[in-house]
């Protein structure tokens, strides 16, 4: 048996998250509220301001809980062979295999949740049940250019990314096309479209002051649903990412083929496990 670990994104977040784990692992807990300047387990468990959805503070409480639960099963004696983080799960997966450390990787989303969340206007949409080229077409035939394909979650799923406005003229034209649902999402941008790439400019100059090294196993980069090759690609395709779709798709069959056959979803809720359901 070889075992992969998944890393959610945003959306995965709720009130109580972490709650079996910040007791155990205190250390993590209070590196993180003396870097942050708040704590982030009163964030994860009570949410007392309503903040937890708001991507600048979601964005490093996912990273804490998913690091975190990786930590436990490591300990527990889980040896995965792989791993692959969605969005801002791949800052906790490569931080689990020692590109990063766990600080900086804290850092890391910190930041990038900061600069992600001045993007004002912009929305996204989950396509349920048709195909990419008909979304494509459907798209073009609505003059919609400004919209991007910025998820590709499973084969019957597939997120938009764009203006916010542009995105609600949209989801009748789509539902025409043939879908079978198309959802807004809860989100505070156009994560993963064109609209992130000043937002990815500024990250990679943050990024200039961090080292990171080879990861301890493959993990699998959203950009290119492959393994980073070497620690010099970590900064480069982690700036891309902000602005390009999430291969999530090819990159699960990508870890099937490579010999994975069993997945632990590391994080808050079972998004990646339902997911998995869909894809193999």
């Amino acid at each position: 048996m070889s075992l992969a670990f998944l890393y959610p994104g945003q959306g995965s977040q709720s009130v109580g998250m972490g709650a079996e784990l910040f007791d155990r692992f205190p250390d993590c807990v209070e590196m993180a509220e003396q870097e942050l300047g708040y704590s982030l387990a009163r964030l994860c468990l009570d949410d007392p301001n309503g903040k937890l959805a708001q991507t600048e503070f979601t964005q490093p409480a996912l990273y804490l809980v998913s690091y975190l639960q990786a930590r436990a099963l490591l300990e527990s004696g889980c040896s995965p062979s792989s791993a692959a983080g969605h969005s801002v799960g791949e800052f906790a997966a490569l931080a689990t295999a020692g590109a990063m450390s766990f600080p900086d990787g804290l850092r890391m989303v910190a930041k990038r949740g900061e600069i992600m969340s001045k993007v004002r206007g912009g929305g996204m949409a989950a396509v349920i049940g048709l195909e990419e080229t008909l979304i494509r077409e459907t798209l073009a035939s609505a003059s919609a250019d400004e919209i991007d394909l910025a998820n590709f979650n499973s084969p019957g799923q597939i997120v938009i990314s764009g203006p916010a406005a542009r995105i609600e003229e949209t989801l009748e034209p789509l539902k025409e096309a043939g879908a079978r649902m198309v959802v807004p999402l809860k989100v505070s941008g156009a994560f993963h479209s064109r609209m992130m790439e000043g937002p990815a400019e500024e990250f990679g100059v943050f990024l200039e002051q961090f080292e990171f090294s080879e990861p301890e196993l493959p993990v699998y980069s959203n950009v290119e649903a492959a393994p980073y090759p070497d620690a010099a690609s970590i900064p480069r395709l982690l700036v891309r990412q902000i602005h390009s779709p999430v291969r999530w798709t090819e990159t699960i069959l990508g870890m099937r083929g490579a010999g994975a056959s069993e997945f632990e979803e590391c994080g808050p809720g079972s998004v990646l496990t339902k997911l998995l359901r869909q894809i193999v």
